[in-house]
């Protein structure tokens, strides 16, 4: 959300430099005015999930380094989400996860989902001021709140400058506390899913088999991340940033609104489960970065590589080019391409003659894929000394075959649809 339109060489750097951990660090000793940025983004998949995100962010030097960061992020989904279940040659009846009613998905069409709403409140604040000679110390909480879900996140860093201020080494700690209470509960792990197509005698008696698959009340996971970095000026026009960072959680990972389908060898399905995924999770990534200023405008070019033993395996590469139109304006193309393996559990489908895994989901989220975002944006600072930024992009994900046989009826079926989105977003600061 930064729009400030540098004046320097010196100020890009500095700029670019500003944070890591999300906590902002400037080198500022007056005290500045209260600074607010706000951002509408509209994100829509077509045909699937549509997003409206609204976020206000304020940020305070108090001089010497003493700097607070406050910000509200309210946004509300809407749309249909795949289930993981299969496409079929013939019209397929399911359960809506509450278990109040059912749904129809007509013959070769992925099944999706039509009720996904969902409105979030997210409310987060930093601080950051210095402690010693060239130490900073920096600490923040962030409660995020759905209708279903609860996170509570508290982090703390601490960066030391070398040599000048032209390094920083930052290591940084967060724990977050999710606790999730599904609607219709939490389905019991590759519980079969309860379609009342005509054989319960009464309602009491569908109801009764509906809580049968279920586990009333809320769930916890606890993740710990570590992090450590290092941020070095290379020369008045260039930075560099290299990171290394460390995630392990414990608890509840299922997605509770996710089911796959059990298949017979002529690819039709017999069965439908809720999926099923391990307790714990364990991830390690490196990141590097590299900003270089031009006299007109800035490279950002960075990577990625994540794992975690779940064997999920992904590369980043992500790449903004800012380009000066004029003393007030800019304009900035992105590029990012994203892949990644399937995890180790990922199933599209199960097969009724196999036995049955420890684990398995059919979320094509944990499938291999491949994605691209391509877009540009637009910014520009106005007579008042306000800024006024637009952003355009589009996003394709391709979920691939991991190696799977399709049997039967599925070998001419799409199993692995791509999901396209547009992304539009408007950025005013004052």
């Amino acid at each position: 959300m930064q729009l400030t339109h540098p004046k320097s060489v010196s100020a890009i750097l500095a700029a670019a430099s500003c944070t890591l951990l999300g906590s902002p660090v400037q080198a500022q000793e007056t005290v500045e005015d209260w600074q607010f940025d706000t951002a509408i983004l509209y994100y829509g998949e077509s045909d699937r999930v549509q997003l409206v995100e609204g976020v206000f962010n304020a940020n305070k030097d108090f001089g010497n380094e003493q700097i607070f960061n406050g910000k509200v992020v309210i946004d509300t989904l809407t749309g249909a989400s795949a289930s993981g279940a299969v496409a079929q040659p013939g019209v397929q009846t399911f359960t809506r996860p509450s278990g109040n009613d059912s749904y129809q998905i007509a013959a070769g069409e992925t099944p999706l989902d039509d009720t996904f709403r969902d409105t979030r409140v997210q409310l987060s604040g930093q601080w950051t001021q210095p402690i010693a000679e060239d130490l900073r110390a920096s600490g923040g909480l962030q409660v995020s709140k759905e209708y279903d879900y609860l996170s509570i996140v508290g982090n703390g860093s601490l960066a030391m400058d070398f040599y000048n201020k032209n390094t920083t080494v930052t290591a940084g700690l967060s724990y977050a506390l999710d606790s999730i209470d599904p609607v219709g509960g939490r389905p019991i792990d590759f519980s079969s899913m309860i379609v009342d197509s005509g054989q319960f005698n009464n309602t009491d008696a569908y109801q009764q088999a509906f809580d049968d698959t279920r586990i009333y009340g809320s769930e916890d996971k606890d993740t710990v991340d570590l992090l450590f970095g290092v941020t070095q000026i290379i020369n008045r026009r260039m930075l560099m940033q290299f990171n290394y960072s460390f995630s392990t959680s414990d608890g509840y990972h299922n997605d509770p609104y996710k089911v796959l389908s059990v298949v017979d060898q002529q690819g039709l399905t017999q069965d439908i489960l809720h999926e099923s995924r391990p307790t714990q999770r364990t991830k390690h990534s490196v990141y590097w970065q590299t900003k270089y200023a031009l006299d007109q405008g800035v490279i950002d070019l960075s990577y990625r590589f994540a794992t975690d033993d779940w064997e999920i395996d992904s590369h980043t590469i992500d790449s903004r080019l800012r380009f000066d139109l004029s003393e007030t304006s800019y304009i900035q193309p992105h590029f990012r391409y994203y892949q990644q393996s399937a995890a180790e559990f990922y199933n599209p489908f199960l097969l009724e003659s196999e036995p049955m895994p420890e684990h398995a989901s059919a979320d094509y989220r944990l499938g291999e894929m491949t994605a691209i975002t391509v877009g540009i944006k637009y910014g520009m600072q106005l007579q008042n000394g306000h800024e006024l930024a637009f952003r355009l992009e589009y996003y394709q994900q391709d979920p691939k075959n991991a190696g799977f046989d399709q049997p039967g009826a599925l070998a001419s079926l799409d199993l692995y649809p791509s999901v396209k989105a547009v992304i539009a977003q408007v950025n005013y600061r004052f």
